[in-house]
């Protein structure tokens, strides 16, 4: 009974995946699903990704977390942006029940871009739409390059990959070449932007990415 119970919760979810969807797309917001093993740099990227388009775009942000904290949310309205945490009480993602809740605290109106910053994990949120337009997964130097292999399915439904950190390049092992293989063979031509948080390095081709989008979101 596993197997149709699951199916079951899938559907569901992708019901109400699509009715979020319609909500941002009336709205005309983009909005991302931004995913990453824990200490990939999702809050840091988000933030640099603040610094970088704003005031040009308002950009709000839902966090997602497995424990009953605001710090990243915090660091969010202190940059001067708006944000919605939500506790998953546990549970290793985010569903397209928990985006809906808490796109009603947003001023979507008022939004070009939508962040969703997922709970750290490489398995369980590559499973539930959540109604956003892209999916983007941060993989970070210091992981190794082996994850591509390790942990298929989240790369394969990707639309931008970020490989963040590559000021560490130098210090740790970590073969370029081997991990874009792996990432070809799962989901050739997938867009990517190497890039730092903490340099800033390659974050203007991510930030121009994030503009065209929103622009042809709001064209359409």
């Amino acid at each position: 009974m596993r197997v149709p119970i699951v199916e079951k919760i899938l559907n569901a979810n992708d019901q109400v995946a699509e009715i979020n969807k319609k909500k941002l797309d009336d709205a005309g917001v983009y909005a991302i699903n931004l995913m990453a093993s824990p200490g990939s740099g999702k809050t840091s990227l988000i933030l640099q990704t603040i610094h970088s388009l704003a005031p040009s775009l308002q950009i709000g942000v839902i966090e997602g977390d497995t424990a009953p904290v605001t710090i990243d949310a915090d660091k969010i309205l202190a940059a001067g942006m708006p944000a919605v945490q939500i506790n998953t009480g546990g549970e290793c993602h985010l569903d397209a029940v928990m985006i809906d809740q808490a796109i009603s605290s947003l001023p979507l109106n008022d939004l070009d871009l939508l962040i969703v910053e997922n709970v750290g994990n490489l398995i369980c949120p590559a499973a539930f739409n959540l109604g956003t337009h892209a999916n983007v997964l941060i993989a970070s130097v210091p992981e190794g390059d082996d994850k591509p292999y390790k942990y298929p399915n989240i790369y394969r439904g990707l639309e931008v990959l970020i490989i963040n950190k590559i000021d560490l390049l130098p210090y740790v092992s970590f073969n370029m070449d081997y991990f874009r293989q792996g990432v070809e063979m799962l989901n050739p031509g997938l867009v990517t932007f190497p890039l730092s948080c903490k340099t800033g390095d390659g974050m203007a081709g991510w930030a121009e990415w994030i503009k065209q989008q929103v622009l042809l979101k709001k064209k359409g």
